[in-house]
């Protein structure tokens, strides 16, 4: 059985291509090689990471999904031996959520043996409101046999509304029994551990890249290796991946 992990969430700039990377490059720790696709239409930033052979296929056509496209989508799911990881950009957030309901692809592929994992990403200040819609949407529309794994990204500030953090509000409360795991990203001070890190993902970097970098400091690679460890570790403890 394979599962499908597809990253959705219709706030772009949330980093849901930091979320396909490391867990692409979590299955690879793992001794997987799974099968990377890069569905955003307008920001393949998943597809820069050449370390994970990553394949660009865009399944939108103006404001609608391109049925070919997406047809060849599922057909390379089909054929795959093991579990695929699938970012899609903001833009087609709506018409393919819309599109993957409609045409009840959730239980075609739970039909196939495989299991439907949607990921998505919650972060702080401005995007708070427009996340969590987002989460609340996915959990209400999404049948029965999606997964769902959340991700907190802390980088534009804390995940907090009315000193209430994600767990507490009402979204989740109300949707906890979809939801089968939290992962949380690290708060990443600016000019250390943030610094570091956002350099990795503009180069488009791995951890095991960055880490064989000899031109990188050896306190950049060991806060590097620490912010591995630290997402590893939880993802290791996700029983759903």
């Amino acid at each position: 059985m394979a599962k499908i992990h597809i990253v959705l969430q219709g706030k772009g700039g949330v980093g849901k291509s930091v979320v396909a990377a490391v867990l692409a490059q979590f299955k690879v720790s793992q001794g997987e090689s799974p099968l990377c696709i890069d569905t955003d239409p307008v920001n393949a930033t998943f597809e820069g990471y050449k370390a994970l052979n990553v394949r660009r296929l865009n399944i939108l056509d103006g404001d609608e999904i391109n049925t070919r496209n997406f047809d060849a989508l599922i057909e390379m799911i089909a054929a795959a031996k093991g579990d695929v990881i699938i970012d899609n950009g903001a833009s087609s957030f709506v018409p393919l959520s819309h599109y993957l309901i409609s045409n009840q692809v959730p239980a075609l592929l739970d039909e196939m043996g495989h299991e439907f994992v949607v990921h998505t990403v919650i972060t702080g200040s401005q995007a708070l409101v427009d996340t969590v819609n987002g989460f609340t949407q996915l959990v209400t529309q999404f049948p029965a046999e999606c997964l769902f794994v959340v991700w907190l990204n802390p980088y534009w500030g804390p995940i907090e509304d009315g000193g209430k953090n994600f767990e507490q509000m009402k979204s989740y409360t109300t949707n906890k029994a979809r939801v089968t795991a939290i992962i949380r990203m690290p708060a990443l001070k600016e000019e250390t551990y943030g610094r570091d890190f956002s350099e990795m993902l503009q180069e488009r970097l791995t951890f095991d890249e960055a880490l064989a970098t000899a031109s990188k400091s050896i306190m950049t690679r060991q806060r590097l290796k620490l912010v591995k460890s630290q997402l590893f570790a939880q993802l290791e403890n996700a029983t759903v991946l």
